[in-house]
């Protein structure tokens, strides 16, 4: 009797732990991580980049790089504004 009283107390000694690491079921929802897609494609914005120069007679050219045209054709509107005066 006593070595079957032992054995169930080594039994539920063991098995204890394990039930305790595993998924009981208690939520019903899975916890699943989705990634947005839009979060993914969103990428800093960049400023234009101006590279202005003036030569000899004091004329001023410039280079400008940048990730959007609209952005570098109006920066371009702005010193052409800008050095005529």
């Amino acid at each position: 009797m006593k070595i079957l009283i032992f054995r169930i107390a080594i039994i539920i000694f063991f098995l204890f732990p394990l039930y305790s690491c595993t998924n009981s079921g208690l939520s019903s929802e899975e916890r699943v991580f989705k990634q947005i897609p839009e979060l993914q494609e969103i990428k800093p914005h960049k400023p234009v980049k101006i590279k202005l120069k003036r030569n000899a007679k004091g004329e001023y050219a410039w280079d400008l790089s940048g990730n959007n045209a609209e952005e570098i054709i109006e920066a371009d509107k702005k010193l052409r504004g800008s050095l005529k005066n």
